[in-house]
């Protein structure tokens, strides 16, 4: 009898501890089911930001590529062949060519400060103007108001007070100063020729290989019956060491020309 009792509390113990847990099961499966279902965040790693959208370029930026891409679709028109550079409206003359690209995009921009101001590269300065200098290192003194977009970033003239090599050491930190955009202008005595020239920097100065990059035409041509011809130069790379011996000479010297902050669209 007492043995019957002792199997009857087991059993009774064991329904209520069954009965308990099933109630648990219940709950915990409840919570569960009703639980917001969320996606898992993935790993750090794995995370990727949108990515941000590049700002569009100002009315300046935008003037630079434009002149570069009209002298890039020169290039490719020319497709290597020499073009006539003799005549005062060839636009195949150093100076011409870097005028020309000018002259095709500046419909488009105008100066915020002077707005009613047709914008125009200036013309060289005359021989006499540039003396005690030769021709052709700088341009006419044009003021904004007349419409001239440019400023003088950077100017090197023979220096005859100094040495040979430091007036080289000039001339080669006048070239570090390049930037894209600037227009080059030099009187010369090089392995082309002599006289002045004209080119467009269509790169910032790399410091990695001491060089600039650069586009322009007839820095190098030939005479065919009497005519010049002249040879259409894009993304042409040189030492800066080549450039400054080219002007580091007794008499001569170039400029940096740089377009103003103020370049806007036009209305």
């Amino acid at each position: 009898m007492r043995n019957f009792k002792r199997i009857l509390t087991l059993c009774m113990a064991g329904l209520m501890m069954c009965a308990a847990l099933c109630v648990s099961f219940a709950e915990e499966t409840e919570i569960r089911l009703s639980a917001p279902q969320t996606e898992e965040t993935p790993p750090a790693e794995m995370q990727t930001e949108a990515p941000a959208e590049e700002a569009a370029p100002s009315a300046r930026e935008q003037l630079i590529d434009d002149i570069i891409e009209t002298g890039r679709n020169l290039f490719e028109k020319a497709n290597g062949k020499l073009q006539r550079a003799h005549y005062a409206g060839d636009i195949y003359v150093c100076k011409n060519f870097t005028t020309y690209v000018f002259a095709q995009n500046q419909p488009k921009y105008r100066l915020a400060e002077f707005p009613d101001a047709v914008l125009a590269v200036p013309a060289n300065k005359t021989k006499e103007e540039c003396r005690p200098y030769k021709y052709g290192y700088c341009w006419k003194d044009v003021s904004a108001a007349q419409g001239n977009p440019f400023e003088v970033a950077a100017q090197f003239l023979y220096d005859t007070s100094l040495s040979k090599a430091e007036n080289m050491e000039r001339a080669l930190a006048f070239m570090r100063q390049v930037k894209k955009g600037d227009y080059f202008q030099m009187s010369a005595d090089y392995y082309y020729g002599v006289g002045a020239h004209s080119a467009i920097m269509i790169a910032d100065y790399d410091a990695e290989t001491d060089s600039v990059h650069w586009m322009d035409s007839n820095m190098a041509g030939q005479s065919i019956s009497g005519i010049r011809y002249g040879k259409v130069q894009f993304d042409a790379v040189k030492k800066i060491q080549w450039w400054a011996e080219a002007f580091c000479k007794k008499g001569r010297g170039a400029t940096l020309y740089r377009l103003r902050d103020d370049i806007v669209f036009a209305e």
